[in-house]
């Protein structure tokens, strides 16, 4: 079923490029009349409406699997110095990979020089590309980190808040003992039940996918491609030399497993990169990686927690696309301002994964305290949407190696199952198999 699935998207993405474009090109292509730019409109709403329905059901999956499986993990650590020995080796993980996406960022941008020439008329000084920053706001994030109420942080979908609530949780269970055994048992049913729900919602997922490429091009049609091609072209360069660099590092702690890694969790990338979501990856991946050996109780603390700090693609594509606007308007920044802004774009990209195009806030915000103009946005908000693809693939493999790293600092990566098997109905994620 696994290897099914993964054809039938590939097949729904290429059906979706040819439908999208060809729909564009049937009602007036980059010069439509009124009514026929009105057509593609309604099109593209109800395409639309398909992906959202799709990435709703799958952000009805996360809050509870999260609480389940992390509950579940904590539980089985057995003692409070295990969790904090890996949350230690997994926060000083995801503060070296963030560090590689943005050198490497910066290096390429340099050598590739993708807004040298296109020397934009400098805006004017209160032009806004029309960018929510309300969030953006160092003590309102820190603060934000922190559940009033655990209910309306899964009404919300916040992962971080969620992480938090099951550690302290996941920790009073521990401290229990015995008389926790009935909601260890329940944590466990309520994970098994979500794992199940993700397999009806996958079906879905080859529709959701056309839906969601044909989208892309209905209204705006290939030309939008064209116009920023190079600038695209340099951030996918750059986001396969990360990924080499992820597989070589994985290569250097967990061996030979590590080419077979990328094989297990190639249908979460897929779903990633067509859906331009990381979150509609999430529990595929807590699926692969359990199947691939990572234990359950490593796996389940550390994806979650790097699904805040772990976003490898997109501190990459942040960088790219901040440097990007800088070249555009001819503005010349020296070398420690660029690597004071990289590190601010680190710093305050951690914990705001639930803010709506995360990545436009944060540079948006950024480019204000630098001086730039941030109406740059609007260079790359028309080609955002296909390099979100490509960041969101690029965060998926980034906290799958960051998994199986840990787990293997933490004894040892277990015995993997067939890649090709499509995970049982109850799976063992929790479930008194691999611990």
């Amino acid at each position: 079923m696994a290897k099914r699935l993964t054809t039938y998207i590939l097949i729904a993405l290429v059906l979706g490029l040819i439908v999208g474009w060809v729909t564009n090109a049937a009602f007036g292509g980059s010069h439509p009349t009124p009514d026929q730019a009105a057509t593609l409109a309604t099109i593209a709403k109800w395409l639309g409406l398909i992906t959202t329905i799709f990435l709703k059901l799958i952000k009805m999956i996360i809050a509870p699997l999260v609480f389940g499986t992390l509950v579940v993990g904590i539980a089985h650590m057995g003692d409070t110095g295990a969790l904090g020995r890996v949350g230690l080796k997994s926060l000083g993980w995801f503060v070296c990979a963030s560090l590689l996406s943005l050198t490497l960022g910066l290096i390429l941008v340099h050598i590739l020089q993708p807004g040298v020439g296109l020397n934009m008329p400098l805006p004017a000084v209160n032009a806004a590309a029309d960018i929510d920053k309300s969030k953006f706001d160092a003590i309102q994030i820190i603060g934000h980190i922190f559940p009033s109420s655990i209910v309306d942080s899964m009404a919300q979908n916040d992962i971080l808040q969620i992480v938090i609530f099951s550690v302290f949780f996941g920790v009073a269970i521990t401290a229990v003992g015995e008389r926790a055994a009935p909601l260890v048992t329940a944590a466990e049913a309520l994970t098994k039940v979500m794992l199940q729900v993700t397999d009806y919602v996958m079906r879905f997922a080859p529709v959701a996918v056309f839906a969601a490429v044909a989208n892309a091009l209905v209204e705006r049609g290939p030309e939008v491609i064209g116009k920023l091609g190079y600038f695209m072209l340099c951030v996918y360069v750059g986001l396969a030399l990360l990924w080499l660099l992820l597989g070589l590092l994985a290569y250097l702690f967990i061996g030979g497993r590590a080419l077979t890694l990328f094989r297990y969790v190639r249908e979460p990338v897929l779903v990633a990169f067509s859906a331009a979501s990381s979150e509609a990856a999430f529990p595929r991946t807590l699926e692969a990686l359990d199947r691939f050996g990572v234990p359950p109780r490593i796996s389940s603390f550390v994806l979650p927690l790097g699904y805040s700090f772990n976003l490898d693609g997109s501190m990459m594509y942040m960088t790219f696309a901040s440097l990007f606007i800088a070249q555009a308007y001819g503005i010349h920044l020296d070398l420690g301002t660029q690597v004071a802004m990289l590190l601010t774009l680190m710093i305050t990209s951690k914990g705001i994964a639930g803010v709506p195009r995360a990545s436009l806030v944060v540079i948006a915000a950024t480019l204000g305290q630098f001086k730039l103009p941030e109406a740059g946005l609007l260079l790359v908000l028309a080609v955002d949407h296909f390099l979100d693809m490509g960041r969101s693939a690029t965060n998926v493999i980034g906290n799958a190696v960051a998994a199986s790293v840990v787990a293997r600092w933490e004894g040892g990566l277990e015995t993997p199952a067939p890649a090709e098997i499509e995970p049982p109905h109850a799976p063992s994620h929790g479930l008194g198999g691999k611990h």
